[in-house]
């Protein structure tokens, strides 16, 4: 989001400096691993449907401008309906996103067990088990994504300060470790650290969990777990806590990706361990992929650790700053972030060259958990 915003806002002819503690695109947060989900009709909501549209239509402009690849069609599986299916995010995920498929006219087939194991062979659902297949979904490539649009930003003039923490913001002013920078607005997109820098004013608003991702090998040929026979997949998985998604083999591996999700232990930026251990290796594979998926074997070719940081209702926080207008809030992707951060970054732009957006985004506004009494999350 951090890095959308500040392309949009150069494209728009602003004066702007992007600040990392980091030299983006990195692993330390949330934008990384090779691949992200992208799906239109939007099972958390379909008021992120919008975002997710138009945030495909600024993905095809990158790809057109650079000539670089950024985002795959390979169609996308959820799969539920068991009575006992794992939660995902938020109630009743896969007839959310079947009412947002219908509402925006999204091309879609719903799918019973037969269909899926016909289809995609590696797939083992279970009898009772449904499947929603959209035409449109793809993954994105995050790191090329953020690149990009920090190369296009840079383009337009934009001087960016890597490997700057920043220590303070008071009022506009904005004090890192390599000195104090004064704004007319600041846009905090800070992920996994944003609690750190905005301090009592969202502390009880975002919570940090430390997620996995794998990459399993599969056992004989390649061509089943292949663009085109694999789409990218999220499956509401019976009688577990979490649920799983999944990605086809690409760049000629011969593995696939495949990821939980947990909401039981909290950790932060700076204290999550970074090391993955070949029993959680071996627990996601025994409960979460050999059940599930055929011929994906125990090997684990790499594993690597992700930050989700999550609001009280899985959704985004996009506003002003308490007690300080002139600070934008840009957070958090709650787990299902990195789609809509296109579209997400055009609005930060509108919002602050022309005082609205074209897209509606009263959903993100803080006070809703005040006003509702929303508790922590329980997914």
């Amino acid at each position: 989001m951090g890095a959308a915003a500040l392309y949009q806002l150069a494209k728009r002819g602003k004066r702007v400096l992007g600040i990392d503690r980091f030299a983006p695109p990195h692993g330390f947060g949330s934008s990384h691993g090779q691949s992200r989900i992208t799906r239109l009709a939007i099972g958390e909501g379909a008021h992120f449907t919008p975002l997710a549209l138009r945030s495909h239509d600024i993905w095809r402009e990158l790809e057109r401008e650079t000539g670089r690849a950024l985002m795959t069609r390979t169609g996308g599986l959820v799969i539920g309906g068991h009575k006992d299916a794992a939660p995902l995010h938020v109630a009743n995920f896969l007839e959310q996103t079947i009412k947002a498929a219908k509402r925006y006219d999204i091309r879609h087939e719903i799918l019973d067990a037969r269909d899926i194991r016909r289809r995609f062979t590696a797939f083992n659902p279970r009898d009772d088990e449904i499947g929603y297949y959209e035409y449109e979904a793809s993954f994105l490539r995050p790191e090329t994504c953020v690149e990009v649009q920090l190369d296009l930003a840079r383009m337009h003039g934009v001087e960016i300060r890597e490997s700057t923490r920043v220590l303070d913001i008071d009022g506009t002013d904005v004090k890192t470790d390599g000195g104090t920078f004064h704004a007319e607005r600041v846009v905090v997109s800070a992920g996994p650290w944003i609690s750190d820098l905005l301090g009592v004013a969202c502390e009880d608003v975002f919570r940090v969990y430390r997620q996995v991702m794998f990459w399993f090998e599969v056992d004989g040929p390649a061509a089943p777990f292949q663009p085109g026979n694999f789409p990218i997949f999220i499956w509401q998985i019976p009688n577990a806590t979490h649920g799983i998604y999944g990605f086809p083999a690409i760049d000629g591996e011969h593995a696939i990706k495949i990821a939980g999700e947990q909401y039981v232990v909290t950790t932060s930026a700076d204290d999550v361990n970074r090391h993955v251990s070949e029993e959680e290796i071996a627990h996601m594979h025994e409960r979460h992929v050999a059940p599930f998926l055929k011929n994906v074997s125990l090997r684990c070719v790499r594993a690597v650790p992700c930050l989700y940081t999550v609001t009280q209702d899985a959704g985004f926080v996009v506003d002003t700053m308490p007690g300080n207008e002139q600070v934008l809030i840009v957070s958090a992707c709650s787990g299902h972030g990195f789609k809509h951060s296109a579209a997400l970054g055009e609005a930060v732009a509108e919002l602050i060259v022309d005082g609205r957006s074209r897209l509606d985004l009263s959903a993100f506004r803080l006070d809703r958990f005040t006003a509702t009494g929303i508790s922590p999350p329980r997914l």
